[in-house]
């Protein structure tokens, strides 16, 4: 569909004469499911990430990072996510997370108040610049279930095999 002068829609047809020498480059989205856990607020914290293209799962990750607060394991997750991206030569991604902060913050909805969030959201923001086409959605936390099994994976293994975070 295309707009016309009088804004209604019509229908964008091109014959095949017509479209010799034109190439259609197909919109490649990746979609990336990031979640930040933390036992305790400040606790051992981790981070979980999936990324995914055409549905099939490139890449999971699932890291300890301390103990910090969940807020600053959520943004942990993105920069993770958005480095991986960067990595695999991603151009257009679809961010989910279940963070209604992270979201509304990178959407611009709310400011940023935490000192402790400020240079990660500043980090976040300088990547993903590098990214032609983002979309920020906040997903239902039963729709991140992967990424949440991931970050809190990650908590348990570091507790389980290092007494010293016991």
């Amino acid at each position: 569909m295309v707009d016309t002068f009088d804004g209604a829609k019509a229908p964008l047809s091109i014959n095949p004469e017509q479209a010799k020498g034109f190439s259609r480059r197909r919109c490649e989205w990746v979609d990336i499911y990031i979640d930040g856990a933390s036992k305790g607020n400040p606790g051992h914290a981790g981070i979980g990430v999936v990324i995914l293209k055409d549905g099939r799962v490139l890449k999971t990750l699932s890291n300890y990072i301390g103990k910090n607060t969940n807020n600053f394991a959520e943004y942990s997750a993105l920069i993770y996510a958005l480095e991986e991206a960067l990595i695999i030569k991603a151009e257009i991604l679809r961010i989910n997370s279940d963070s209604q902060l992270l979201c509304r913050q990178l959407n611009k909805e709310y400011k940023v108040k935490s000192e402790n969030i400020m240079s990660l959201y500043n980090q976040a923001v300088h990547l993903l610049a590098a990214f032609k086409e983002v979309t920020i959605n906040h997903i239902p936390r039963e729709k991140n279930e992967h990424a949440d099994k991931l970050a809190t994976q990650a908590v348990k293994e570091a507790i389980r095999n290092n007494p010293n975070l016991r």
